[in-house]
């Protein structure tokens, strides 16, 4: 039986929306360009320096997919609490007790064998980031305190403890900044290629798959996605609301500690003080960009790894600031969240 084709209301729809999000990635673009010729330099020459640097060479390509793995892994932490209607800020500090718990057992059990110690150090991450967000999840279910403030306050407290524990516990005194000892030689994630692309990126890619499948396909994901949509209702056909929004921001946390693991264990073979990057931002603009979709979250949060690699590009080659790619990485969240408006107004219209 041949297969059933969409109807044309769907695909036009589709296509329309699909339109409106390409309409606004170029605007915010155009904006960013005239951004940069009232700074008196080329914006043709800073855009192309943020396309293609991702794109031109084996290395460019490399440090994209390693600016990929925290960024999706850090979207993840927000999008799935954000279908049960939760919002959990702390993917910052989850990933920062994920990569303490990580060095941790790198440090201490460095004579074990890789095949041991890789996957204990990634578990390890997994179980801290978990805890720090049941932290949040449990304040949330037993006491009602809001998920947002509580995490937000919690990635305070995780800074103080990477703080600690760099400069008191296993400091590296000669690194000029609050960091600690290397792990081991074989708590180090294997690479493969050249230039070497860590294993963290495969684990990452089959991660994005599993959580797109459960989203759509399991009865978790649409009882989670049915008690974003009404918890009301949802809690009136037997669905146990709080055990899902409590699990939700468990799982969050832990893809979050997973990626502060894969950056220990993949990039930087340690743990330092400004390691979380601005992973946290970019995350949550990567889950409003694709709308809370699973599926769409990896595909997103590429092309701002393309964005972000490309950034320090165009300031060498164009001059321009790189908070310029950041300015136009928040215009696309805009133009994206006007175009839904506009949308819908001219759909009502109609």
């Amino acid at each position: 039986m041949s297969e059933v084709a969409a109807p044309p209301s769907t695909t036009t729809a589709r296509v329309n929306r699909a339109a409106w999000y390409a309409g606004s990635v170029l605007a915010a673009f155009l904006v960013g360009g005239i951004v940069i010729v009232l700074l008196g330099l080329n914006p043709v020459v800073a855009f192309e320096s943020v396309i293609t640097t991702s794109f031109s060479t084996g290395f460019g390509f490399v440090e994209t997919l390693h600016k990929w793995v925290p960024i999706v892994l850090c979207a993840y932490a927000f999008t799935i609490p954000l279908a049960s209607g939760k919002f959990n800020i702390g993917a910052e500090g989850q990933l920062l007790v994920g990569a303490t718990a990580g060095v941790a057992l790198g440090i201490t059990g460095s004579d074990l064998p890789p095949l041991l110690l890789v996957p204990a150090v990634l578990i390890a991450g997994v179980l801290g980031g978990a805890v720090w967000s049941g932290i949040a999840a449990f304040l949330m279910v037993r006491f009602g305190v809001n998920e947002i403030l509580s995490t937000v306050l919690l990635n305070f407290v995780a800074f103080e403890l990477i703080d600690y524990v760099a400069s008191y516990v296993w400091p590296d005194r000669g690194a000029g900044h609050p960091a600690t000892i290397p792990v081991g030689e074989n708590a180090m994630l294997p690479g493969f290629g050249e230039p070497a692309v860590h294993a963290g990126v495969l684990i990452t890619l089959l991660l994005s798959v599993a959580i797109g499948l459960a989203m759509r396909s399991t009865a978790a994901g649409f009882e989670l996605r049915a008690t974003g949509a009404n918890p009301r209702a949802a809690s009136v056909h037997g669905i146990r609301t709080s055990r899902l929004t409590a699990g939700g921001m468990l799982v969050g946390g832990a893809v979050a500690g997973l990626g502060g693991a894969i950056e220990v264990a993949g990039v930087h073979g340690n743990m330092l003080e400004g390691m979380q990057s601005n992973f946290l931002i970019l995350g949550i603009i990567v889950g409003l960009m694709a709308r809370g979709n699973a599926v769409a979250v990896p595909f997103v949060a590429f092309g701002i790894a393309v964005l972000e690699v490309g950034a320090s590009a165009m300031q060498r080659s164009a001059q321009v600031p790189i908070e310029v790619v950041l300015i136009v990485e928040a215009l696309i969240l805009l133009f994206l969240m006007l175009s839904d408006v506009l949308r819908s107004k001219l759909g009502s219209r109609s």
